[in-house]
């Protein structure tokens, strides 16, 4: 029997995409965040701002579970999550695994199975407004599972449906970081002080979203970074995109 897994896809219509953030607003970006005693560099990587024409996608209205990876993963050779909490988000995935995942369920679907790209990722997120989070403007520790809602592990997919993007896609901040199929690199018309590249990360592809150990400035829509410090992987949310 060949391995099937149930995704729950939502339909992201074309639209225009406010990618990112003006220079200008930059420097209240930055003050905003002062407690977490972050650097200026963290935030000019999401500058400057683009309007981009996003054609029609779909996506997975939660990352993938424990459950849904390990009956692919089975399949494909990949290493298993852990039984327990089926319907957690599957975590520390490598990119490389999150790719043959992927490959795995175009063979085994025929559908166009692919990691989200940054700017797909971002729309789904904000959809055609330039929100600060996916639900708002506002910040809600308890929106996200970030650090600030206290819970200090992950929650079971969909469980903070108050955070749903404007396109009811869940777990978009917070509760594990979310690969991206794009490698760092800095937007058109960045400032010099934003690097070509980001050759001390442990892997320079681009996530987006945050964990549950890591503060609000991850879970802004605008936010991108590569995987730095003790992470080794990330976890997995997939697009249907047939031009991919």
């Amino acid at each position: 029997m060949r391995p099937v897994i149930d995704v729950d896809w939502v339909e992201i219509p074309a639209g225009v995409l406010h990618r990112g953030t003006p220079i200008e607003e930059i420097d209240e970006v930055v003050a905003r965040h002062d407690d977490l005693g972050l650097p200026l560099s963290y935030f000019l990587k999401e500058v400057p701002r683009h309007t981009v024409e996003v054609p029609a996608f779909a996506i997975s209205r939660t990352p993938v579970t424990r459950a849904q990876w390990n009956v692919i993963a089975a399949a494909a050779g990949l290493p298993l999550a852990p039984s327990d909490g089926p319907d957690l988000p599957v975590d520390g995935v490598a990119w490389d695994d999150a790719q043959a995942f992927c490959a795995t369920l175009r063979d085994v679907t025929g559908l166009p199975v692919h990691l989200p790209s940054e700017t797909q990722w971002e729309r789904a997120a904000r959809g055609d407004e330039t929100r600060e989070y996916p639900w708002g403007d506002e910040w809600d520790p308890h929106a996200g599972n970030t650090a600030a809602h206290g819970v200090g592990a992950p929650l079971p997919v969909g469980s903070l449906p108050g955070g749903a993007s404007p396109f009811g896609v869940l777990d978009l901040a917070g509760n594990v970081d979310e690969w991206t199929r794009d490698l760092f690199a800095p937007y058109p018309g960045a400032p010099s002080g934003v690097p070509d590249d980001e050759p001390w990360a442990n892997d320079r592809h681009v996530t987006r979203g945050g964990r549950f150990t890591q503060d609000r400035d991850l879970a802004r829509c605008a936010r991108r970074h590569s995987l730095y410090d003790d992470q080794t992987g990330a976890g997995v949310r997939l697009v249907l995109d047939a031009d991919a």
